[in-house]
């Protein structure tokens, strides 16, 4: 398949890198875990990194109705991935202008350290909480599995893009690529082609959706911020067609 036919040059870069990845974690794997060990593990933790690996990103020019994405949000121990945790994960599939909420997961992660006291004030979970949470690995094989194939939907792309990567690098030893719709930047763009002046507090999930008239949601939640983020991109769109939108006008 001749990549040039359906990338930009940056995203074909991500393609590449994909198909690399995946012969590399093949390989890896192959090495390090036979197959017959594999099958025997209760849980394949790998699968979802391999499903992610070996299939393909959506092409740009596919059309927004017909884009596959999952909406994603991540409640963290803080916002440095270096040095903190993912402690919850929420997501919720999306197709076109329907938000598929029985396709929706949330979990949260026995991050196995105390947590502050400041940040539990935020996220409202509790460190007994998180002690009967999954695992890391357990998690982000889940998200990986239904991330394959798809884009993500997420609001200020650094935390969700970087504490991903980070845990891909923990856990597989790879920095697999991730395309992702930011609404935070769809909203920047767009407002400032409408010539507001813009706030950093502007551009927050809360305010935006008030913007849209859309109504109060429980904050700080990982699913409920997915699910409010889906929305919000749903309220954005409104104003567009999307049948005249391709993957290539949002990203």
């Amino acid at each position: 398949m001749n990549l040039k036919n359906f990338f930009t040059p940056q995203k074909q870069k991500f393609e590449q890198q994909r198909q690399a990845l995946n012969e590399q974690f093949k390989d890896m794997l192959a090495r390090t875990l036979p197959d017959e060990d594999l099958a025997d593990l209760e849980t394949d933790i790998y699968a979802g990194i391999r499903a992610y690996l070996s299939t393909p990103l959506p092409d740009l020019s596919t059309s927004l109705m017909e884009l596959p994405m999952v909406a994603v949000d991540f409640e963290t121990t803080g916002l440095d991935p270096n040095r903190n945790k993912l402690l919850s994960v929420g997501c919720v599939n999306m197709l076109g202008n329907q938000i598929k909420l029985a396709q929706r997961y949330h979990q949260v992660i026995d991050v196995e350290q105390q947590l502050e006291h400041d940040n539990v004030c935020i996220h409202q979970i509790t460190e007994q909480e998180s002690q009967q949470g999954e695992s890391l690995e357990l998690v982000v094989n889940d998200l990986l599995l239904k991330l394959a194939g798809k884009v993500m939907l997420v609001h200020f792309n650094k935390i969700e893009r970087h504490f991903l990567t980070k845990a891909c690098l923990h856990l597989y030893g790879i920095k697999p690529p991730f395309v992702m719709v930011d609404t935070l930047l769809l909203a920047n763009q767009s407002l400032r082609k409408k010539g507001f002046i813009i706030e950093p507090r502007d551009l927050t999930l809360k305010n935006l959706r008030q913007r849209f008239y859309l109504p109060n949601h429980t904050a700080h939640n990982a699913l409920g911020d997915a699910i409010a983020t889906a929305e919000l991109y749903l309220a954005m769109m409104s104003q567009r067609d999307l049948t005249s939108l391709t993957l290539k006008d949002v990203i």
